[in-house]
């Protein structure tokens, strides 16, 4: 069903225990600008067709990737809850096995009381990544609002529960790559899991079946 992709969610927007920054993020912050950034592969290498980067300054640009990272976890999780969700449907012990139809649909089936539960989950999530990442708005300059703090690689709130974090800073890069790339991909189809179940009422399981 649906809720688990939204359960899901509200994990995905990092609601994890702080912990120190590693040695390889603070290196990688040394170097962040337009030039240095990993996710560029060839044949594209580094995509700005719009000039974002050129436009900003080393902190926006973290803010950038921040936003970049945060909605391609949201969406590697969100097409993953599609296909699981709409598989179980009416199998789960949950909410008496009466969530049905397309995935885009779950969410208004819920009782709103789990709305309470989500929302208070994915406040707290935002709440503690806001700790760990942003400086306090009182200590903030008025002209650099939503100043990142100088030790803070993007996306990184600590939350490496197997230990998969390379100590190699190149190895590290690659692997941070890997994750751009696949949140990249992950927003690309979550967005058409919700075009075509919008544009004919039929489950992307249903559409892999018929």
């Amino acid at each position: 069903m649906k809720f688990l992709n939204i359960a899901l969610l509200a994990g995905s927007v990092s609601a994890f225990a702080p912990s120190p920054v590693s040695k390889q993020s603070s290196q990688a912050l040394n170097a962040f600008d337009a030039d240095n950034l990993v996710g560029a592969l060839p044949p594209v290498g580094f995509f700005d067709p719009l000039g974002f980067a050129e436009k900003a300054d080393a902190n926006t640009l973290k803010r950038y990737r921040e936003a970049e990272l945060t909605h391609g976890r949201v969406a590697m999780l969100a097409a993953v809850g599609f296909l699981v969700g709409e598989k179980v449907e009416g199998s789960s012990f949950l909410f008496d096995s009466s969530i049905k139809g397309p995935a885009i649909t779950h969410l208004a089936q819920v009782p709103s009381g789990f709305w309470l539960i989500l929302l208070a989950a994915i406040g707290s999530a935002e709440l503690q990544r806001s700790k760990i990442g942003w400086v306090d708005p009182a200590d903030v300059p008025v002209d650099q609002p939503g100043l990142l703090r100088e030790d803070y690689y993007p996306g990184d709130v600590g939350f490496d529960p197997l230990g998969l974090r390379p100590e190699d800073p190149e190895e590290f890069d690659i692997m941070a790559t890997k994750e751009l790339q696949h949140g990249r991909l992950a927003m690309l189809a979550a967005a058409g899991f919700m075009a075509q179940e919008l544009v004919d009422g039929k489950g992307i399981i249903e559409h892999f079946q018929s």
